[in-house]
């Protein structure tokens, strides 16, 4: 009877395990890998755009971090490094590497989660939308959003065309 009861506390425990794996699945699942970052110039200043699924989310930065951003997505190496690039080589050093950023909105204010890994452990820290943008971009890590957010806050990219902007 006490192995029964064992087997039975196990195989709650093994299902609960499971359900809360598929959930945290479900998760990842609905967050959306953003295919292309883009910087540009616009009359109200700098703005990075993630674009995914036909959709774009303007954010609009300062003109470091757009820089650094752009620079980062060109390959330019700048005169000086700017923080993101200090950063980049810090973590470098120490073998360590971003792994991800999640991009969130929250009462009209984006977030970034950063995902940092060093010598196999791994942190999540909050900062600057901007920044962990930037920071991903250096490691080529994947940068994240909700389908929520896309449909909430990204434009369609026809729309997106018809503002007049100008390319970093």
């Amino acid at each position: 009877m006490k192995f029964l009861g064992r087997c039975f506390i196990l195989c709650l425990f093994i299902g609960v395990s499971l359900s809360l794996s598929e959930d945290n699945l479900r998760a990842e699942d609905e967050k959306v890998k953003i295919e292309k970052v883009e910087v540009r110039l616009t009359d109200h200043g700098p703005v990075v755009l993630l674009q995914a699924q036909s959709h774009t989310i303007p954010i609009f930065v300062d003109q470091t971090v757009a820089g650094s951003i752009h620079a980062a997505l060109t390959g330019v190496r700048l005169q000086r490094p700017l923080s993101h690039d200090l950063m980049h080589s810090i973590l470098e050093a120490f073998d360590g590497k971003v792994m991800k950023t999640e991009i969130t909105l929250k009462d009209g204010i984006y977030y970034g989660a950063l995902t940092v890994e060093v010598q196999g452990a791994e942190k999540v820290f909050d900062s600057r939308s901007s920044d962990s943008i930037a920071l991903a971009i250096h490691f080529k890590a994947p940068i994240l959003v909700s389908h929520e957010l896309l449909e909430t806050a990204g434009k369609s990219k026809i729309l997106e065309l018809e503002a007049p902007t100008e390319t970093l």
